[in-house]
């Protein structure tokens, strides 16, 4: 089994630019996209219904903003749109599904870049996710996470990091929580299997980042450890253009 996720920074002009079929080339049988900054009627048919995929829309309220989409070959044993948290729920970050043997969430994480005001909100996100993650666990579910988390955990996890501790994305209680969610029965499957290579999964539009190697990795599968032996490989495909961010890639057994 194939997941790719991907935040396209805009589905639309994804779309224009012709490139999702590089990533539809890979055969995933789970795509899930974040960002989409666009509700399904505003879309052209070929993005709106993927040949042979099943779509799960959950789109912000707020036109052209965030918005999450899960495509799926065989339809979800189950969805669920968001936290149960309207402040969250607004902005359209959530999508979970059941699949064989897991529940999966595509889940576009709060960015805190706006000030103090939009940290303080990613954290609680981030507080009130593990909090129903924990609830899942404790009733025997096991549970992929993936999508944008806009934080890098680890110094590895970005090219610049001595010069980023301020920055949201690095700031000490950001990669706090994400810890936690190491220490609440998640495993960051791309980090268990690659211990020490420096891969990035986005760059900055400035400064020809992307050429210049000067990346993020902010884009993960999180999985539960009950799942662990069913995890062949995770692949950042860092050669995928698009979108400031890369595709990355879990295949299970």
């Amino acid at each position: 089994m194939k997941i790719i996720t991907w935040n396209v920074n805009g589905l639309r002009a994804l779309l224009k630019k012709d490139v999702l079929q590089a990533v539809l080339s890979r055969d995933p049988d789970v795509l899930c996209l974040q960002e989409i900054k666009a509700r399904p009627e505003q879309l052209p048919e070929h993005g709106r219904t993927l040949p042979g995929y099943h779509a799960i829309w959950n789109p912000a309220e707020r036109a052209g903003y965030s918005g999450v989409v899960t495509y799926s070959r065989e339809p979800a044993r189950e969805v669920e749109l968001g936290t149960g948290t309207p402040r969250f729920d607004d902005e359209g970050r959530v999508i979970r599904t059941r699949h064989e043997g897991f529940l999966l969430y595509n889940i576009y994480f709060p960015n805190g870049g706006r000030g103090k005001e939009r940290v303080d909100y990613k954290l609680a996100f981030y507080a009130r996710l593990l909090e129903l993650c924990q609830e899942l666990h404790a009733s025997g579910e096991s549970i992929i996470i993936t999508g944008d988390f806009n934080t890098a955990h680890m110094p590895i996890d970005l090219r610049n990091p001595d010069e980023n501790q301020t920055t949201s994305g690095f700031m000490p209680e950001e990669r706090a929580w994400v810890q936690k969610y190491l220490e609440h029965g998640f495993i960051d499957l791309y980090r268990h299997l690659y211990p020490e290579r420096e891969q990035y999964t986005w760059w900055t539009y400035r400064f020809n980042a992307r050429q210049r190697g000067i990346g993020w990795r902010i884009d993960y599968f999180l999985a539960s450890e009950a799942l662990l032996p069913r995890v062949r490989d995770v692949v950042i495909h860092d050669e995928m253009m698009g979108s400031d961010h890369c595709p990355v890639e879990l295949r299970l057994a």
